[in-house]
């Protein structure tokens, strides 16, 4: 048997073992008298593994499934808004989330949007770890060093064998990055990869697929990936990315679908404001809140 004979073997036996996978029941119940809707039952995983996670670790990391204050939960319900609004109508379910520089949020707010948006009832999330270069999913979630998409890239494991289901948060599944490599930019690029995105795209027709990216100007990984994603979200971090970073980040992704910048640790002072005496009266005891993860969410104009 010849090389392209055995690569189409292969790539029909990866086919069918990924529609293997069952979709996740969800069983929602009819809607009474009147017209008012009750919510689905919760989802019940038959195939993707699930692990438990530690409350304690999520709260330590800032994750909202660990009962982050409610600045914060807010936060990420307008930015989820808003790319909801900019996203459905047009089916445009794959998102690629990156920074300008390292050390920006961007892990965390592929995290916290992952799971705000796995909140809405129509909804559920795969979260990717693409950055090969430095995986942080698990370490957010406090999993063991996990086999992931590195395994599926070099051809070792199927995607079914990858996902885990992080037990308690009934809409999400992630897919870790598996160990880090010096060859990212290859393997991003590669045609595996490239033949992966539209079947996760087309796979669920009512979840988003969020990948998590290198930093833009660090690396080639995330520009490599763009041209693959219906929409990128680039996190920046307010009065610390210089104006000359991001402007060269809005020229690399010119030709590609920016739905906008997350500013993060940036602060509305209003808002602010208003949710300091929000604390204070409803039990927060008079303790200042830490508001260096409240984000905002703008499109860039020329």
């Amino acid at each position: 048997m010849g090389f392209i004979e055995k690569a189409i073997k292969k790539a029909a036996a990866e086919r069918q073992s990924l529609e293997r996978q069952k979709k996740p029941e969800m069983v929602a119940d009819s809607a009474p008298a009147g017209g008012l809707y009750r919510p689905p039952q919760d989802i019940s995983y038959t195939t993707t593994r699930v692990v438990p996670v530690d409350i304690a670790t999520l709260q330590h990391n800032r994750i909202l499934a660990g009962g982050a204050n409610p600045l914060i939960a807010e936060s990420y319900r307008h930015l989820r808004t808003q790319i909801l609004q900019r996203t459905v109508a047009e089916h445009r379910n794959v998102l690629m989330i990156t920074s300008a520089l390292p050390n920006e949020g961007k892990s965390l707010t592929s995290i916290n949007l992952a799971i705000s948006l796995s909140q809405e009832l129509s909804q559920t999330v795969l979260l990717v770890d693409a950055d090969l270069r430095a995986p942080a999913l698990s370490k957010y979630f406090g999993l063991s060093e996990e086999a992931g998409l590195m395994d599926y890239l070099e051809g070792n494991r199927s995607i079914p064998e990858l996902l885990v289901h992080p037990q308690g948060l009934d809409r999400l599944v992630l897919l870790p990055a598996g160990k880090a490599s010096e060859w990212a930019t290859e393997l991003i690029r590669s045609p595996r990869m490239m033949g992966l995105v539209p079947e996760l795209k087309h796979y669920y027709p009512d979840r988003y697929v969020l990948f998590d990216l290198p930093p833009m100007l660090s690396y080639a990984d995330a520009l490599a990936f763009a041209p693959m994603v219906d929409g990128i979200i680039v996190v920046v971090e307010a009065r610390r990315t210089p104006r000359e970073d991001l402007a060269k980040c809005k020229e690399l992704l010119a030709p590609h679908p920016v739905l906008g910048y997350v500013f993060n640790k940036a602060e509305h002072v209003s808002t602010k404001r208003y949710y300091q005496r929000y604390y204070h009266r409803y039990g927060n005891n008079g303790k200042s809140q830490n508001s260096s993860f409240w984000s905002f969410f703008k499109k860039l104009r020329k």
